[in-house]
């Protein structure tokens, strides 16, 4: 990294990292002494915990990068993320007053880096933050702080085998019939980030198989979605059908664009589907989610087309709390590294100063993992679909 970035890095890196460590040590005390006597009470309290970790990654993209919320596409302006409803569904939503009020698994493309990061910014405009969960890989829940702060938040880390992930993923969607605030559930059902390189193995795929070949999404993969459908249907009355696309004049969202205070274009339509409308057999099931992708794959070309998915746009504002966490954990923790320092002089002498030297370079090795790590070029799935169509 550039030592311009690594002198950004540093201090937004102590904060999360600092702050987070704090978090997740309440949430392993919570953990082994709330959770076996009441899991709705170590859920409700975790919740709000959770909150107070990934405000600061929505400050990053809220006041950091200076995203602004606006209620009509401006192309031109590269600091905007639009949010679309489908207006029949909207004006339905918003008559019933349920987004974010009802239990709802998010289907959607994975179209950058930080999809997941977009899809809090919903979340937390909507006011389930806090009760927001994802299918994950596996590996995301050893991440340091962010990968811990899930794994206590119950999301679903599967290691993407079939044989390996379905008892552990009908087992984790089980336990969420009793929980106790409402939750949305992001299932991306692609599997993989989107990359060039992995969309033409997925139109190899698709020639090999007769099926329509794709031009801006993957080809999903249906046994996840199926046993979900088939496991909540009882307890979770909608699936939100999620599009985010990022305009041809844009360039691509990425952690590190963002830790540099540059912003990207990110438009996402969202369209609202009553889970009793769903097909009941498993085969039908399977055959709907391929559907939504092909309807999917052409909404994107008219966005490719246009710039815009010609509906209304809502807008989803800028809230001043993100602001007030990182603000609040910044003096609470600039306070305690004063007392910290004062108390232990540790930079009074040669062998403090090389600790403390060492420390920041723990933090900015710490922070270089996150940023590969959100690299959807660097993934091993990115890398078998570069060598499969090497291989063809």
């Amino acid at each position: 990294m550039a030592i311009p970035l690594v002198l950004v890095v540093l201090p937004l890196g102590l904060l999360f990292l600092l702050s987070g460590l704090i978090v997740n040590s309440v949430q392993a005390v919570l953990f082994v002494s709330i959770r076996p006597l009441s899991k709705s009470l170590y859920r409700r309290i975790n919740r709000f915990l959770a909150e107070l970790l990934w405000l600061q990654l929505i400050w990053l993209v809220d006041w950091w990068a200076g995203v602004k919320v606006i209620r009509n596409i401006k192309l031109s302006n590269p600091k905007s993320v639009s949010l679309h409803f489908d207006r029949a569904q909207m004006q339905l939503n918003c008559a019933k007053n349920s987004v974010g009020k009802e239990h709802a698994l998010i289907i959607s493309n994975h179209r950058s880096d930080i999809d997941w990061l977009i899809g809090w910014i919903l979340a937390q405009r909507s006011g389930c933050l806090g009760s927001t969960l994802a299918i994950m890989k596996k590996s995301s829940k050893f991440l340091p702080v962010i990968g811990w702060s899930m794994w206590f938040a119950e999301y679903l880390f599967l290691e993407r085998s079939w044989a390996k992930d379905e008892n552990t993923l009908k087992w984790g969607l089980k336990r969420l019939q009793d929980f106790p605030r409402s939750f949305w559930l992001a299932l991306f059902v692609e599997g993989t980030r989107f990359t060039p390189a992995k969309l033409l193995a997925a139109q190899e795929y698709a020639a090999s198989q007769g099926l329509p070949a794709p031009r801006n999404v993957l080809i999903p993969r249906t046994k996840g979605f199926v046993s979900a459908i088939s496991i909540m249907r009882d307890f979770v009355p909608a699936i939100y059908d999620t599009t985010v696309i990022i305009p041809k004049d844009s360039p691509a969202p990425t952690m590190l664009r963002i830790l540099k205070g540059q912003s990207s274009v990110v438009h996402v339509r969202t369209k609202r589907h009553a889970m009793s409308d769903m097909p009941k057999s498993d085969e039908d099931v399977s055959k709907w989610c391929k559907d939504i992708f092909v309807a999917k794959d052409a909404l994107l070309d008219k966005h490719i087309a246009t710039g815009t998915f010609d509906e209304e746009i809502r807008p989803i504002g800028r809230p001043i709390k993100s602001l007030l966490v990182v603000l609040s954990w910044s003096c609470l923790l600039l306070f305690g590294a004063y007392r910290f320092l004062q108390w232990t002089q540790l930079l009074s002498t040669w062998k403090g100063i090389i600790l403390f030297v060492a420390g920041l370079g723990q933090v900015t090795g710490i922070m270089h993992v996150f940023i590969m790590f959100s690299q959807s070029e660097r993934s091993s799935s990115a890398r078998a679909a570069r060598n499969r169509v090497k291989k063809g």
